[in-house]
């Protein structure tokens, strides 16, 4: 059972998650891969709404996505892109990245090598994702503007997708942490956390929600 006080504060950390911006033209979407097919579904209906002209979809596989997407997180992207009719010469594969600053840098020198002009970047993730993937890329390529853009749904709505409540609590735990301990290792740029989102997150951790944690820093204080 999850208590009333760990959906409460599950949702406070959802809401800073999200960057809020509203998408706008830019040079290139990038569909940062996962398990969540989900990304690859928006950064489409972006590039059809006419926000982008050129995809990058980006990412290996990890341990969670080797069985379901055994191609490649990217080459799946690109299938599904594909049956949504963007057409292929709108899309560009970066099959190597495993992680987000992988992601970034990745994607960063495979639209160098194609001479696309980047001045602009819309940047697709998960929803409770969307914060760590505009700190990665404003500290790793920080001459372009990022607009960070995820599926539209509620924290309610993310859960009933995901079917396991308790392990998207942990994953937003994870986000969390990584906001916090990143910085100072020169992954991403800092950003402020409000009291109350600081305060949910010890909260949620003390409560036992850290399957997502960097383990090395489980015990290490977060102040």
């Amino acid at each position: 059972m999850i208590s009333e006080q760990a959906w409460q504060d599950a949702q406070l950390l959802w809401d800073f998650q999200l960057m809020k911006h509203e998408p706008r033209p830019c040079s290139v979407a990038i569909g940062l891969g996962s398990h969540d097919l989900g990304v690859a579904d928006t950064t489409a209906d972006l590039y059809h709404r006419g926000f982008a002209p050129l995809i990058v979809f980006t990412g290996a596989t990890s341990r969670t996505t080797q069985d379901r997407m055994p191609r490649g997180e990217a080459e799946h992207y690109r299938e599904r892109a594909l049956e949504l009719g963007v057409p292929a010469s709108a899309i560009l594969v970066e099959p190597r990245a495993r992680n987000t600053g992988e992601n970034v840098q990745y994607s960063r020198a495979l639209l160098a090598d194609q001479g696309v002009d980047v001045s602009s970047v819309l940047l697709v993730s998960k929803p409770y994702e969307e914060r760590r993937a505009y700190a990665t890329a404003r500290k790793l390529w920080p001459e372009v503007e990022i607009v960070s853009a995820s599926t539209p749904m509620s924290f309610g709505e993310y859960v009933e997708a995901i079917g396991d409540a308790r392990l998207v609590v942990d994953m937003l735990v994870g986000a969390q942490q990584r906001l916090l301990v990143y910085p100072p290792k020169g992954f991403m740029i800092g950003m402020d956390v409000p009291a109350d989102v600081a305060a949910a997150y010890e909260r949620l951790r003390a409560a036992g929600f850290i399957s997502r944690l960097i383990r090395a820093a489980v015990d290490r204080p977060t102040g």
